[in-house]
């Protein structure tokens, strides 16, 4: 979760309120700051002041929403056993269903602007049992496409569908 939270109200909530929205309806490419300081009702000096740029204010609203991500994808993890199939499908399915809920699937659908390490990948790393890295990175590319199926207009039934189909462990 957050170290910081906002005071509620304040020109960063708002701006951090507005950037949720915005990335989510258009991704991070078609975001114009001059638009989004408008949608959060300051100024794009605010924006620059607390998150130097709009790049600084996506990564704080993303890396925030990976934490809250991957925290659950542990806790699903180990509620199931802590390795193997089963701790990997329930981690990626709680993570693709909180992502819904918190409406952030293209947020967390698109590739980051800038070269970084893939938190989710990260998280799986430990629960898979053999090839770990590119087991990771393949089912966090799957995970992330299943989101923006979600974003482009796929329903989040079907999408979820299609991952468990990708998670199933024998089709």
């Amino acid at each position: 979760m957050r170290e910081w939270v906002p005071v509620p109200g304040s020109a960063k909530a708002r701006l951090i309120e507005a950037a949720i929205h915005q990335f989510e309806l258009t991704g991070y490419e078609a975001v114009n700051v001059v638009d989004l300081a408008g949608k959060a009702s300051v100024t794009t000096g605010a924006l620059y002041h607390h998150f130097g740029s709009k790049l600084g204010l996506y990564l704080t609203v993303r890396e925030d929403m990976e934490k809250r991500i991957v925290e659950r994808m542990e806790g699903a993890a180990a509620a199931v056993g802590s390795r193997g199939h089963p701790a990997v499908r329930a981690a990626l399915l709680v993570a693709f269903d909180a992502a819904v809920r918190f409406t952030v699937c293209r947020i967390l659908g698109e590739q980051p602007p800038v070269e970084r390490d893939d938190p989710v990948a990260t998280a799986l790393r430990p629960l898979l049992t053999k090839h770990k890295a590119p087991a990771a990175d393949i089912l966090a590319a799957a995970w992330r496409a299943a989101l923006l199926a979600v974003a482009t207009g796929a329903s989040s039934t079907a999408a979820r569908a299609s991952l468990v189909y990708v998670l199933s462990p024998s089709r």
